[in-house]
């Protein structure tokens, strides 16, 4: 059987969605998968306020993640999406490199791959299941497979989210929890072991 390769596509504004796409990629290399991993860029905005020392750091550390391209979808048996909530639903920066998409799309070559998302918001009731769903709309348009982690472990059952993986970060943006990080590499995971049998 051929190695499942995933893409990790992410968007990430504090340095939250990259570390949790770090620990998927980890989790998915630790599955056997060949793992790209890809932010999606910033781009510049009029009226922005300017960045704390916190984000500028992490626009420096992100930086060296290559940017993600519409090829790195094309490339992978999988593709696991990353942002962070907006009012409910993904931000516009992903939103717009999904929407880059359409030229593959009407090519057919964004069809019959797994996908899955995770997230993370200030709060516990700060839109991270609709933020998924919204997402996998998209994906039933792509004619994707999404493969959500359910209750298939017991680890869900403190993560409490069934249609992803996600975090909390509250006011002061907490670092990730050794229940969250656990809930990546099963979400890495089972998207690996589902796209590799598909594969064959």
């Amino acid at each position: 059987m051929s190695t499942v390769k995933l893409a990790i596509v992410y968007y990430s504004a504090t340095g939250t969605l990259d570390a949790m796409a770090h620990h998927a990629a980890d989790g998915a290399e630790k599955a056997g998968a060949e793992v790209r991993l890809r932010r999606v860029a910033r781009p510049a905005t009029t009226g922005e306020r300017e960045a704390t020392d916190a984000q500028a750091a992490h626009a420096e550390a992100a930086a060296q993640t290559p940017a993600a391209e519409p090829d790195d979808i094309v490339w992978a048996d999988a593709v696991l999406f990353g942002s962070p909530t907006r009012y409910g639903n993904i931000a516009g920066q992903l939103k717009t490199f999904i929407d880059s998409l359409g030229p593959q799309w009407g090519q057919g070559l964004l069809a019959d791959k797994v996908y899955a998302g995770f997230t993370a918001s200030q709060t516990s009731h700060g839109g991270q299941e609709s933020t998924l769903l919204a997402l996998y709309n998209t994906i039933h348009h792509f004619g994707g497979i999404v493969v959500a982690p359910g209750y298939t472990d017991p680890l869900k059952f403190v993560d409490g989210n069934p249609y992803g993986a996600s975090h909390v970060t509250g006011a002061d943006n907490a670092p990730l929890a050794d229940a969250d990080i656990a809930a990546l590499h099963h979400l890495a995971t089972r998207v690996v072991t589902v796209a590799g049998r598909l594969a064959s």
